[in-house]
């Protein structure tokens, strides 16, 4: 008997077509849409996918494993009807080279202007001005998982000091300087860059406050290229409105999309990004890098083995 697979994602026929000739003991549904789904979501054993809702989970009466597309898993963990006995892995560790390109073009927009330089060319202005560089500039990295291992190795090569942030105190050979969470406040008042990298959890949540904006140089800027609530949206709003830090560069945000009239959006100095962060033309290849491995152990019963397994 067949094992069922729903997979659920705009690009759901791809991942199909790359995964049915390899495991022929799976019957694979591809859905770009929920309302595509009909009843084979009581049938599903296995589910890929980003995001599903409520209402949806509630039916999956059969479910037994959910592989998450992305890092964060914070949206399934929140379904009020997730069963507790179903399994949650997540794609942790393939987002490095994409996110750490992101921080390096977001650090090198806000530092040499430009979005300056756009707005000129949009009206024909030559306007020139001496460009500051990321060379011999401190850049501070809260998360040091495979994302910020990334970063730092990339700020190194643009010849900054790379100070890392986290919890375990992890080592990290692209490092100049390693500091505990208790040190968070140091490294946001020496840094001329402050990019945040860390999960979603009840810990890091709001974890980026009042106290460490307020902590960070004037000419500093601040990247949230994690979740939206690890940093205290208000208190950024202030310090950029007041222009107690430079400016920042956002790619996640507490209301998702950005709501049109929401302060962000007009501010001269931030940038916005639309959560891209971890997308990529070859995503679902990194991706299936992953998938591929947890089902090959799934199917053979080694359910406890699967990789980047989620607690809940």
């Amino acid at each position: 008997m067949k094992t069922n697979l729903l997979i659920l994602d705009s690009q759901a026929e791809e991942y199909r077509k790359a995964l049915e000739l390899e495991f022929p003991d799976l019957h694979i549904r591809s859905c770009q849409t929920e309302r595509e789904v009909g009843d084979f979501i009581g049938q599903a054993r296995i589910l890929l996918t980003f995001n599903i809702s409520d209402e949806l989970i509630r039916k999956a009466v059969n479910l037994d494993w959910i592989q998450a597309l992305g890092t964060g898993v914070d949206s399934i963990l929140s379904l009020p009807s997730l069963p507790k006995g179903v399994l949650l892995t997540s794609t942790r560790g393939i987002h490095g080279p994409q996110m750490s390109e992101l921080a390096i073009l977001l650090m090198l927009a806000l530092t040499r202007r430009f979005p300056d330089t756009i707005r000129n060319q949009d009206k024909g202005v030559w306007d020139r001005w001496q460009g500051e560089l990321l060379w011999q500039k401190k850049v501070g990295i809260l998360g040091l998982g495979a994302v910020g291992e990334q970063i730092a190795r990339k700020c190194r090569a643009f010849g900054m000091t790379v100070y890392g942030i986290n919890r375990s105190k992890k080592p990290v050979d692209a490092l100049d300087r390693l500091f505990g969470l208790e040190d968070l406040l140091t490294v946001a008042r020496d840094v001329d860059y402050f990019i945040v990298v860390v999960p979603l959890t009840p810990e890091t949540r709001g974890m980026v406050g009042a106290e460490v904006i307020s902590a960070m140089k004037p000419n500093a800027f601040l990247l949230n290229l994690a979740r939206g609530p690890v940093v205290d949206e208000k208190a950024l709003i202030r310090a950029l409105e007041s222009k107690a830090i430079a400016g920042a560069a956002l790619d996640v945000f507490d209301e998702e999309p950005l709501p049109q009239n929401h302060p962000f959006w007009k501010m001269k100095n931030v940038i916005v990004t639309p959560h891209v962060g971890g997308t990529s033309t070859f995503y679902a290849s990194q991706v299936l890098s992953i998938f591929r491995e947890n089902l090959r152990r799934y199917l053979k019963g080694e359910r406890h083995a699967l990789i980047n397994v989620v607690e809940h």
